[in-house]
């Protein structure tokens, strides 16, 4: 489970909740049912305009998967890659004919069943680079559905504040409750602002990062067939795939930690 999403986004409420208690207010204050429908519902249904229904489809699946990561761990990937590839040196490439059940990656199992079918080297990369680019764009369309909520809620909530405020013109007879209605009109910006940078454009910000992490691991993997299919030495493949892990997963410093250290 990655906490960092739900963590974030409770610290971010609570330090907003919080501050306004701090100041004299009250928790009932921030409650409008009515700029709450303005704002939410009519964020969701501008986005949904935006979006096919498929499209719309996988937004469930895509606030499961910022709560809940299964990235393939990228020293455990290495060793598999490195491992199928000092079998293969001994037993030919028809050994992972063998081993395509136990792969689990759909990425990975479809890289190798071409190499086992004796694909040639280029067009087993431009099939996978052109898998890749899908990925990549059915990640971009995912986080695009958040990112483009967080640009019509701010709107909505103004739209919001603007009706509360037509209300309270229009009932101008009354001075004593002017104060309370246009406080009440003014919780619809709250909303569409607050909704915006705590929750639409964080978790497109997420869906972002988890996309270029899963694009990495693609890459690895490809280098990785690529080079089992050319016959290359084990070793020589994981100081290959090392090359994509950040340094301090290699066992080694930061880059800037490390020219830092040399100048002291």
């Amino acid at each position: 489970m990655e906490i960092t999403t739900i963590a974030g986004i409770l610290i971010a409420l609570v330090s907003l909740v919080t501050a306004f208690l701090l100041e004299g207010g009250h928790i009932l204050a921030l409650i409008s049912p009515t700029a709450a429908m303005i704002v939410f519902g009519g964020t969701i249904g501008a986005t949904v305009v935006c979006f096919s229904l498929s499209e719309l489809m996988a937004v469930p699946k895509l606030l499961r998967v910022i709560v809940i990561q299964r990235l393939t761990d990228e020293i455990a990937l290495i060793e598999q890659i490195v491992g199928l590839a000092d079998k293969v040196r001994r037993e030919g490439l028809l050994y992972l004919e063998n081993q395509l059940p136990s792969i689990d990656d759909s990425f990975m199992r479809k890289g190798i069943q071409l190499v086992v079918d004796g694909t040639d080297p280029e067009l087993v990369r431009q099939i996978m680079e052109t898998e890749m680019y899908a990925i990549q764009e059915r990640h971009h369309s995912g986080a695009s559905i958040f990112e483009t909520a967080g640009g019509f809620a701010p709107t909505m909530g103004i739209i919001g504040t603007v009706m509360g405020l037509i209300h309270v013109l229009s009932n101008l007879e009354n001075p004593e409750t002017l104060g309370p209605s246009i406080a009440l009109a003014f919780i619809a910006t709250l909303y569409g602002v607050g909704s915006a940078n705590v929750l639409w454009l964080p978790i497109a910000e997420k869906l972002k990062n988890l996309s270029k992490k899963e694009v990495m691991l693609r890459e690895m993997m490809l280098e990785g067939i690529m080079s089992i299919q050319a016959g290359y030495n084990p070793l020589l493949i994981r100081e290959r795939l090392t090359a994509f892990l950040k340094p301090k997963s290699r066992g080694g410093k930061n880059e800037i930690l490390d020219e830092e250290d040399t100048e002291g």
